[in-house]
C-alpha cells in the first residue's frame, strides 16, 4: 500500500479536535540534523527578569547549537563586555553561560544591568533576549512606635502592615508570639496589601500581639514587624471607668454600640479602576465594615463570569480570574449587604496585553535557487511595533541581501543562494514588553534522510487512532509515500491521513491495521525509507463489575472486578475508597481481582473503585457500600449448604459465556467455593462434566466453551460439612459451529509394503471437532523431489494408505482436520517414509582377526544406505564350527551361531570360540524388513588352548603296596595332548597330608601303576592333561592300599617317613593267622562302634578343613600347636570339600560344558553391547591345583574363561 503527502488538508470532525493540537505541537519547524552545517540556534537562556540571591555566585545561561559549534560574546547595558578583563567571570568552555564568582569577593550589585548573548559562527549569529539580573532584596522594617489601639466593641478596625518594598515582593501573614497564625472569618481578614481588616471587632479580638511578618522566599528570610496590642472595651467596662471620673450630680451613660448598614473599608468609593495585563490572574478585592457582620457578592455588568476560570478568596472578599484575556475587561460590581442595607462599589477593568504571538518565524530551510519567506505576527495591547535584525544587525544598516525582500512583518525571499544563509531576529515591542524570536534560514542542498529510529515498533488500543511516527529531513523538502506490507497496494484515503510532519495518522486502527508500515522520503536528490512496526492490542474491558452492597456492622464484604485484557500486555488492578487510596488496615485484602473488607464499621461506608491498568489503557468501576446494625440471629445450626438456585446465562458469545447464580443458605458455615459441572445434551446426554471452581466468594463465573456442544450447567455449593446437592439445570445453550482448533496427533509415516507409505494419525474426539462433519485433509510430498503437495480428504479416520511410491523415500507429511466450517490451524509437518525392503548388497571386505583361542574379531565394510532399502537396524555375522575341506558338502547339517551389533558398527568380537578349531562365517545387513544377502564366508581356525580335566579317573586293583589308575581323555582337548601329570600324596589317621610326589605320564596312556606304596596307607591324588598351551583342569580322587583299614596305622605318616611294608613268610604261619583274624575281629567290632556314632552326628575332634585336601603345600597350620584343623565327616561317601573326597562309584566326571552362547543370556541370538562388550555373564567353578608341578592356568573355556569383551 502507498499513501502520498496531499497539498490540501482534509476536513475533520469536532472529536478530533484534541488528536489535531496533539500533532500540531508535533508539525514543528524542521529540524536540521546536528551534522549537518547550519547557523546558530539559542537552545537555553535566562529569564527576562532575572533576580538573583546576592549571598550566591550568579549564574547567567546561553546554550547554543550550530556547524560549526558557535562562539559566544556578551553585551552589558549595550555595550560589549569584556570577560577576559573581569577576573570574577568566567565562561563555561563550549558554551556562553557566564559565571560571577561574587561568594569570593565582590558585590551582586556590581553586576546589576541588562546582558544580552550572541552566538555566532559562519552561517549567522543568534542572540538572546535582553537579561535583566537584578540581587532580591529584603530590607528590614523601619523602626516605629506603636501606640496600643483602645475601641468599644463593634468597632471597625484596621491593623497597617506597610511591608518594606522587596525584591521581589513578600509573602504577608498575621501571626502571634507563638508563631501561630491568627484565625481569619468573614468578620477578620488579610486584604491583599497586607493589612488585616475587622469588620467589626469583639472583646476575645484583645491581644498584644498582633504581628506582621514578610516572609522574602528568594532569599528564604522573614521579617517582623512591632507587635500592635488591641484593647477591646465592653460597654459595661466603659460606664464603670467613667462613672468612676464622674461627681455624684453628673449623670453619664455610655449606650451600646448600635448596629449599621455596611461601608467599604477598601476600595474608597463608589467607583475604581483596576488594569491587568493578559494572561496574568485578575484579583478584585473588597473588604466592608458593619454590624452585623456584611456578605460580599460580586457580579460583572453586562455579562458573566467565565465559569472555568473564576475562583472566590478570602470568604468572597477577592474574586480571582485567571488567564485573564481582553474578552474579561469590563465593569465588575461587589455588593456588601447585612441585615441594615447594601452597598455596591463598580471596578473599571482594563486588560492590556504584552505582545504575544500569532505566528512566529521559523527556522527555514532551502536549497539553492528555492524561494520562502519569515513571518512575524504578533499582538497585544496596544498593538506592538515588528522590527527586524539580521545576525544581530538592525536589518536596515545589515548587509544587503539581493535574495531577500522585507514587507512588514514578512521577509520574502526568492532564488537564495548558500550566502543567503543567516539568522533573523524579530523584536515585537510595545510599552509593556517585547518579544524576539531567532529564526535561521539555512540554504543546504541534502538528500532525504529519515530521522525516526527504525523498526520502531507502535501498541495501539483497537478501535483508537494509531500515529506512526516518520521524522525526516532533506533539502529540497522531500515528499513522503507510506506503503504497507511487500505488496505494495494503495491506502485508501478515507482510512489514512497523512500530516506534513510524516507522520501516518489511522483514526481507528483495527485489528487488520496490524503490520509493517514503510516510509519513503524522496527528493531530486535521493531517496530514504524506513520501517515501523504497528501492534493492536485489545482493549480492557471490565466483564464484572463491582455491585452495590448493604452488610451488617462486624461482617465481611467481597466486591469482585474482573478484567478481560490483551495478554501480551501487563494488568494492574489498584483498588480505591472515595477515590482515596485504600485505609492502611489490615482489614482490606487486596486478592488478585477481589476486594474483602473484613470486620466492617461505619467508617468503611462509601464508593469502592477498581481501576484496571494496562501500559496502553485504563477503565474503572466503582460500588458503594453501606453498613446498617447488625440483627440479632437464632442459634445457629450447622449443615452442609443450601443448593443454589436462579441460575442465569449471560454475555453469550461463540466459546464464552457468563454463568450467574445464587447462593443458598450456607446453614452458618461459610462456602468456601461453587463446584460447576456442565451436560452435553447433544453428545452424552445425562452424564455430568465438571467444569471449573470458583471461590466462595464468587456468584458469577466466566466458562470457556467448545463450539457445537449444547451445553447445561448446576452449580453445588462447599462448605467444611460437605457438598450440597446439585441445582437446578441451566438453561441450554447450544454454541456455533467453528472450525477445528487443532488437528490429529501422533502423526506418523510408515511403509508395510516397498511400494506404500502408511500415514496414522490419533483422531480428534467429539469436542475437538468444533462441529458437524469432521474429515481429514491427509497430505504427503517426496522430500527432495520435485513434486508438489499431494493431498486427500478421508473420513473420520486414523490412517490413509499411499500406493506406488518408491522404496524407502523420506516424505514430508501433515494431517489437517477440517469440518463443515472450515479448517483447523496450518498443521506441523512431520518426517515419514515409505516402505522398506530386504537390503540388496552384503558388506564387503569382511576381515577376521584371532584374538585367542576362544575370541575373535571379526570387521567390514559398511553397506552403502542406498543400498540398505530401510531403517539401519545393524549388523548380524552368523558363524560355525566346521570341517575342515567339507564347508559346503556339510553345510546344511551344521548349528549356526548368531550375534547382531546394532547399528552402524563396522566390526564386532565372537566369544566363545572353542580352542583348536576351524570355524566359518558370514557378514549380513539388516533394516526392519529383514536380513539382505550374505557376505562371502571368511574360515578361520582358533589355536590350541588348554585341555579339559580328564573325563575319568578311577583306582583299580588295590593291594598293600600298589594301586592302579584308570582314566578317560580330556572330553575336549583344546589341542594335541603332550603328557599327562599325576601327583600323589598320603593322609595319615589324623588327615594330615603327607609329601607330594609329582609323576609324569605319556600322553598315550590311559592306565598306570604305582608300586612300592606304604601297606593300609590312604592316598590322595592330582591328575591333569597338557598341551602346548599348558596344563588344563584337574581331577582328583583319593585310595587305600588295603581293603582292610581297621589294622595298626603305620607311625607318623605327616613326619614324611614311608614304611614299606611287605609280606613275609611268617604270614603263612597259622598262629599267625588266627592272630591276625582276631585283630581283625576285633577292628571289624570297633568300626562298627565308630559307624553307628558317626551316623548320629558325632564329629572327628578335628576341625574340618576344606584347603587341606585342595592344596597340600599351602594347607594352613594352627598358630599354637602347628597342626593341621579339625576335619568334619557327616557321610561315609561323601566327598571332602573342594573335591578331596572320592564318590561312592569311586569315579569322577566333569560335566560336560557346551559352548552354545544359550548358557550366556541369549542364546543363538546374543549381542554385543556399542563399546563391543559382550552382552551375558559367563559362570563356572574352578578347582585348585596342587603347588607344585602346575604352573599354567586353567583353560579359557566358554564357562570360566572371560566376563567380558572389548
Amino acid at each position: 500500500m502507498q499513501l502520498k503527502i496531499m497539498p490540501k488538508k482534509k476536513r475533520l470532525p469536532a472529536g478530533r479536535v484534541a488528536l489535531i493540537l496533539f500533532l500540531c505541537q508535533m508539525i514543528s519547524a524542521l529540524e536540521v540534523p546536528l551534522d549537518l552545517v547550519q547557523p546558530p540556534t539559542i537552545t537555553q537562556q535566562s529569564p527576562k527578569d532575572y533576580i538573583i540571591d546576592p549571598r550566591e555566585n550568579i549564574v547567567i545561561q546561553c546554550e547554543a547549537k550550530g556547524k560549526p559549534p558557535p562562539s559566544f560574546s556578551w553585551t552589558r547595558n549595550g555595550t560589549h563586555f569584556d570577560i577576559d578583563k573581569d577576573p570574577l567571570v568566567t565562561m563555561q568552555p563550549g558554551s556562553g553561560t557566564l559565571t560571577i564568582n561574587i561568594m569570593s569577593e565582590g558585590k551582586a550589585e556590581t553586576y546589576e544591568g541588562v546582558y544580552q548573548c550572541t552566538a555566532r559562527n559562519e552561517r549567522g549569529a543568534a542572540i538572546s533576549n535582553n537579561i535583566v539580573v537584578r540581587p532580591s532584596r529584603s530590607p528590614l522594617w523601619t523602626k516605629e512606635k506603636l501606640e496600643p489601639i483602645t475601641l468599644r466593641n463593634g468597632q471597625s478596625l484596621v491593623l497597617p502592615c506597610r511591608p518594606p518594598l522587596g525584591l521581589p515582593p513578600p509573602i504577608i501573614f498575621w501571626m502571634d508570639n507563638s508563631f501561630q497564625r491568627l484565625p481569619q472569618s468573614e468578620r477578620v481578614s488579610q486584604g491583599l496589601n497586607g493589612d488585616l481588616y475587622f469588620s467589626n471587632v469583639l472583646p476575645e479580638d484583645t491581644r498584644e500581639d498582633y504581628i506582621c511578618y514578610a516572609r522574602f522566599n528568594h532569599t528564604q528570610t522573614i521579617q517582623q514587624k512591632q507587635p500592635i496590642s488591641v484593647k477591646v472595651i465592653s460597654v459595661d467596662e466603659l460606664n464603670d471607668t467613667i462613672a468612676a471620673n464622674l461627681s455624684d450630680t453628673e449623670f453619664y451613660s455610655a449606650k451600646p454600640n448600635r448596629e449599621r448598614p455596611p461601608t467599604f473599608l477598601t476600595p474608597e468609593g463608589n467607583t475604581s479602576n483596576k488594569e491587568e495585563l493578559r494572561g496574568n490572574v485578575l484579583s478584585l478585592e473588597c473588604i466592608a465594615e458593619g454590624l452585623p457582620t456584611p456578605v460580599i457578592y460580586w457580579i460583572k455588568e453586562d455579562g458573566t463570569l467565565p465559569t472555568n476560570r473564576t475562583f472566590y478568596r478570602n470568604f468572597k472578599k477577592t474574586l480571582q480570574i485567571i488567564q485573564v484575556s481582553e474578552a474579561d475587561s469590563g465593569n465588575y460590581q461587589c455588593i456588601a449587604k447585612n441585615a441594615l442595607g447594601a452597598i455596591h462599589h463598580t471596578i473599571s477593568v482594563t486588560v492590556k496585553a504584552a505582545p504575544y504571538w500569532i505566528l512566529a518565524p521559523q527556522n527555514l530551510v532551502l536549497s539553492p535557487g528555492e524561494d520562502g519567506s519569515l513571518i512575524c505576527r504578533a499582538n497585544g495591547n496596544p498593538k506592538p511595533r515588528i522590527s527586524w535584525l539580521s545576525n544581530g544587525v538592525p536589518i536596515e544598516i545589515a548587509p544587503d541581501d539581493p535574495s531577500r525582500k522585507i514587507d512588514g512583518d514578512t521577509i520574502i525571499f526568492s532564488n537564495v543562494q548558500e550566502r543567503s544563509s543567516a539568522v533573523y531576529q524579530c523584536n515585537a515591542s510595545n510599552e509593556y514588553g517585547y518579544l524576539l524570536a531567532n529564526a535561521f534560514v539555512n540554504v543546504l542542498a541534502e538528500p532525504p534522510r529519515i530521522l525516526t529510529s527504525a523498526n520502531t515498533l507502535y501498541q495501539v488500543i483497537a478501535n483508537r487512532p494509531a500515529l506512526l511516527d516518520c521524522a525526516f529531513f532533506g533539502s529540497p523538502l522531500p515528499t513522503i509515500e507510506w506503503f504497507k506490507g511487500a505488496k505494495g497496494s494503495a491506502l485508501r484515503d478515507d482510512i489514512y491521513v497523512l500530516h506534513e510532519n510524516g507522520t501516518l495518522e489511522i483514526p481507528v486502527a483495527q485489528k487488520d491495521s496490524t503490520g509493517t508500515y514503510t516510509c519513503v522520503a524522496r527528493n531530486k536528490l535521493g531517496m530514504a525509507k524506513n520501517e515501523v512496526h504497528l501492534e493492536i492490542k485489545d482493549p480492557t474491558r471490565i466483564i464484572k463489575q463491582p455491585e452495590y452492597a448493604v452488610v451488617q456492622r462486624g461482617s465481611t464484604v467481597s466486591f469482585e472486578c474482573k478484567v478481560k485484557h490483551d495478554h501480551t500486555l501487563t494488568l494492574t488492578i489498584t483498588w480505591l475508597k472515595d477515590n482515596g487510596e485504600l485505609p492502611s488496615d489490615g482489614r482490606f485484602t487486596v486478592d488478585k481481582d477481589h476486594l474483602e473488607v473484613a470486620d466492617v464499621r461505619d467508617s468503611d461506608g462509601g464508593a469502592y473503585t477498581c481501576v484496571a491498568n494496562t501500559t496502553l489503557d485504563m477503565v474503572s468501576a466503582s460500588a458503594v457500600l453501606s453498613v446498617v446494625a447488625p440483627t440479632p440471629t437464632p442459634a445457629p445450626i450447622y449443615d452442609v449448604p443450601n443448593p443454589p438456585f436462579d441460575l442465569e446465562l449471560t454475555d453469550q458469545l461463540d466459546k464464552s459465556v457468563q454463568l450467574s447464580w445464587t447462593p443458598g443458605d450456607d446453614n452458618n458455615s461459610p462456602i468456601t467455593k461453587f463446584i460447576i459441572e456442565y451436560e452435553d445434551a447433544m453428545h452424552e446426554a445425562g452424564l455430568w462434566h465438571h467444569q471449573t471452581e470458583v471461590p466462595g466468594t464468587q456468584t458469577t463465573a466466566q466458562l470457556k466453551l467448545s463450539p457445537y456442544v449444547n451445553y447445561s450447567f448446576r452449580v453445588m455449593a462447599v462448605n467444611s460439612l460437605g457438598r450440597s446437592l446439585p441445582s437446578e439445570p441451566s438453561e441450554q445453550y447450544l454454541t456455533k459451529a467453528a472450525e477445528p482448533d487443532t488437528n490429529p496427533t501422533a502423526v506418523e509415516g510408515l511403509g508395510s509394503e516397498p511400494d506404500n507409505l502408511v500415514i496414522t494419525w490419533k483422531p480428534l474426539n467429539g469436542f475437538e471437532s468444533n462441529g458437524p462433519g469432521l474429515q481429514y485433509k491427509v497430505s504427503w510430498l517426496q522430500k527432495d523431489g520435485d513434486d508438489e503437495w499431494a493431498s486427500v480428504v478421508v473420513a473420520n479416520v486414523s490412517k490413509y494408505i499411499v500406493s506406488g511410491t518408491p522404496t524407502f523415500v523420506p516424505y514430508l507429511i501433515k494431517v489437517q482436520a477440517l469440518n463443515d466450517v472450515g479448517f483447523a490451524p496450518e498443521p506441523a509437518v512431520v518426517m515419514g517414509h515409505s516402505g522398506e525392503d530386504l537390503p540388496m548388497v552384503a558388506p564387503g571386505n569382511v576381515r577376521v582377526n584371532v584374538v585367542n583361542s576362544t575370541l575373535a574379531e571379526v570387521h567390514w565394510d559398511p553397506v552403502p544406505l542406498k543400498s540398505i532399502r530401510g531403517h539401519l537396524q545393524g549388523y548380524r555375522i552368523y558363524y560355525w564350527k566346521a570341517q575342515e575341506g567339507s564347508l559346503k558338502r556339510n553345510r546344511r547339517h551344521i548349528e549356526k551361531k548368531i550375534l547382531t551389533f546394532q547399528g552402524s558398527k563396522t566390526h564386532g568380537m565372537l566369544p566363545g570360540l572353542e580352542p583348536f578349531s576351524h570355524y566359518a562365517l558370514n557378514v549380513r545387513v539388516v533394516n526392519g524388513k529383514g536380513e539382505g544377502p550374505a557376505s562371502p564366508d571368511r574360515v578361520f581356525n582358533t589355536p590350541e588352548g588348554v585341555p579339559s580335566a580328564p573325563s575319568s579317573l578311577k583306582i583299580v586293583n588295590p593291594t598293600l603296596d600298589s594301586l592302579t589308575l584308570e582314566w578317560d581323555p580330556p572330553s575336549r582337548p583344546n589341542g594335541i595332548l603332550t603328557e599327562y601329570t599325576l601327583k600323589y600324596q598320603p593322609i595319615n589317621s589324623t588327615h594330615e597330608l603327607g609329601p607330594l610326589v609329582d609323576l609324569k605320564i605319556p600322553a598315550n596312556k590311559t592306565r598306570w601303576t604305582l608300586k612300592n606304596l606304604n601297606f593300609s596307607t590312604r592316598y590322595k591324588f592330582y591328575f591333569y592333561a597338557q598341551t602346548a598351551a599348558g596344563s588344563g583342569s584337574q581331577i582328583t580322587e583319593e585310595a587305600v592300599t588295603t581293603v582292610d583299614e581297621a589294622g595298626i596305622l603305620p607311625p607318623d605318616v605327616g613326619a614324611g617317613k614311608a614304611m614299606a611294608s611287605r609280606q613275609v613268610d611268617i604270614a603263612t604261619q597259622g598262629w599267625f593267622i588266627g592272630l591276625m583274624c582276631a585283630v581283625a575281629l576285633l577292628i571289624l567290632i570297633l568300626l562298627i562302634v565308630c559307624f553307628i556314632r558317626r551316623n548320629k552326628g558325632g564329629k572327628y575332634p578335628v576341625k574340618e578343613k576344606e584347603d587341606a585336601h585342595a592344596d597340600p603345600e599351602i594347607q594352613p597350620m594352627k598358630e599354637d600347636d602347628g597342626t593341621f584343623g579339625e576335619y568334619s565327616d557327616a557321610e561315609d561317601h561323601k566327598p571332602l570339600k573342594k573335591g578331596s573326597r572320592t564318590p561312592s562309584d569311586r569315579t569322577v566326571k566333569k560335566e560336560d560344558s557346551d559352548d552354545s552362547l544359550v548358557d550366556y543370556g541369549e542364546g543363538v541370538n546374543g549381542q554385543f553391547n556399542e563399546d563391543g562388550s559382550f552382552i551375558g555373564q559367563y559362570s563356572g567353578k574352578k578347582e585348585k591345583e596342587p603347588a607344585e608341578g602346575n604352573e599354567s592356568s586353567e583353560a579359557p573355556s566358554p564357562v570360566n574363561a572371560m566376563n567380558s569383551f572389548v
